[in-house]
């Protein structure tokens, strides 16, 4: 089974998800934007032994811990899709555009693409190139729980923004549409801010999807 615990960080509130495998206790951190100590308490707290960071996209307040969390603990950084490698290669500059502290660069042991899986001990995640957001933005879906961790698509009744660089509206849609919401119903999302949803629920009545 797949456990998990949201832990917001940063001014901007991301939801990162500690999420671990309860056989194996091995974990990963999903979109460690901050806070770095806190997070690898949290790790320390439940006996976990952190074996990945898992990257859905790059924007700062998604990725702001990565480096010092690599430093640290030495385990590989996966994801996000190639295509977001120039979100993280200026690092420094989004630091200064959101109003951060300097943060530590990195670079990722792996970028993630469609039809790509992760693990996590002996639980499988799936990967869906979901860009819009960003051009390479990835969701996480472990199928046999029906959770998936969306980053910045989508959130409850509301969408990810697509103002900055090489955002694209129509993409983000149709990564909506085509992409996320076939996967049923009854999935339950974790967004990178806010509260937990289900696509059942955004299909029938989020405002953007109509």
């Amino acid at each position: 089974m797949l456990e998990r615990i949201t832990l917001p960080v940063t001014p901007f509130a991301q939801n990162c998800s500690l999420v671990w495998c309860s056989q194996s206790r091995k974990a990963a951190l999903v979109d460690p934007g901050g806070e770095t100590e806190r997070l690898l308490a949290a790790v320390a707290e439940r006996g976990l032994e952190l074996e990945s960071i898992l990257l859905t996209h790059g924007h700062l307040d998604h990725v702001g811990a990565t480096g010092e969390l690599k430093a640290k603990t030495g385990v590989p950084i996966i994801g996000p899709g190639r295509d977001d490698a120039f979100w993280i290669d200026a690092l420094a500059q989004q630091a200064q555009m959101f109003g951060f502290p300097p943060v530590q660069g990195f670079a990722p042991d792996r970028w993630l693409a469609q039809g790509d899986s992760v693990t996590v001990g002996e639980e499988t995640l799936e990967v869906y190139h979901c860009p819009g957001h960003t051009p390479g933005h990835v969701v996480l879906l472990h199928r046999a729980q029906r959770l998936a961790f969306v980053g910045d698509v989508l959130f409850r009744g509301s969408i990810g923004r697509t103002d900055f660089p090489r955002g694209n509206h129509q993409q983000l849609i149709d990564s909506i549409l085509h992409t996320l919401l076939p996967l049923g119903d009854d999935i339950t999302f974790v967004p990178g801010h806010g509260p937990e949803g289900t696509l059942g629920e955004e299909r029938l009545h989020n405002p953007f999807l109509r």
